[in-house]
């Protein structure tokens, strides 16, 4: 897959495509396009080519993979729940599910049925993606390398894309609920009248917390992004090594992320909590 360590780092951190190239494109092998045509990017270049309307098809579709995991684990457990002694499943989930309601019961005192589910699928979905990491690096990309897919990555998490995506989501949410609890009269006066309580500041009061507003869902995104990402290039570096160094590293590596992949998931679910706590509060 590459002749240099550069060039296998390159194409372990590069995602798998699709996207639109212009006719008269000349392609990675020369050839040039004759028309205007949506097609796999082969080259690093080409994907960055295909700009912002290309689709990380890896990212998508582990993603999609993951959420349905969750659900039809979660249905199948709930479908066959017992009121006696639980099974190793059942009790997983219902742990689970106390751990959730534990942290929305202390962090969030509004009242609102939706934070609980929310929260239970912000942690549950970045938990299995970031779980993805554990499968080591070289042997998803093969497969696919088989399949005719020159680059596959297969942790979500570690692209900025998903990471994103899930914060705008509790970004929009935030707007929401701010504008619904508390009117949009209220909200402009809370964006206006902080943390300087005086009409002459309120230019000084809007920069800032329109900043502290738009900073929530890039910090959810880059902290998760970019704990993932180191973690994956370090898995990458190991596999560079000699295959005796590669065991004798990426254990104790995999040890240490057992514990990271559910803290990460934990940070950015109690941070949604938090986010959507202060947008329900109504001075």
């Amino acid at each position: 897959m590459a002749d240099t360590p550069v060039e296998y780092i390159k194409h372990h951190l590069q995602n798998l495509t699709y996207g639109k190239l212009d006719a008269g494109y000349e392609r990675f092998d020369g050839s040039v396009m004759n028309d205007a045509s949506w097609t796999f990017a082969r080259t690093a270049q080409e994907a960055s080519d295909m700009g912002f309307m290309a689709v990380h098809v890896d990212t998508m579709g582990w993603s999609i993979a993951m959420g349905v995991l969750f659900l039809g684990l979660f249905r199948f457990v709930a479908s066959r729940a017992t009121t006696g002694v639980p099974g190793g499943l059942q009790n997983l989930v219902e742990i689970t599910v106390e751990f959730i309601e534990g942290i929305v019961r202390d962090g969030f005192h509004a009242r609102n049925p939706l934070i609980a589910p929310l929260a239970m699928t912000v942690f549950v979905w970045i938990l299995l993606m970031n779980m993805l990491k554990l499968i080591p690096v070289d042997y998803i990309p093969l497969l696919a390398k088989f399949m005719g897919l020159e680059y596959f990555k297969i942790v979500p998490t570690t692209d900025p894309n998903a990471t994103f995506g899930i914060s705008i989501g509790v970004f929009i949410l935030i707007i929401f609920y701010s504008l619904k609890v508390k009117g949009i009269t209220g909200f402009a006066k809370e964006l206006g009248m902080q943390p300087f309580n005086h009409w002459a500041l309120i230019p000084v009061n809007l920069v800032l917390e329109i900043l502290v507003l738009i900073v929530k869902p890039i910090s959810l995104a880059l902290r998760l992004f970019g704990n993932m990402y180191a973690g994956e290039v370090v898995f990458i570096l190991i596999a560079l090594l000699p295959f005796w160094a590669q065991w004798t590293l990426s254990v104790p590596w995999a040890i240490f992320h057992i514990l990271v992949i559910p803290l990460q998931a934990f940070i950015f679910t109690m941070l949604t909590i938090v986010y959507l706590a202060s947008a329900h509060e109504d001075h």
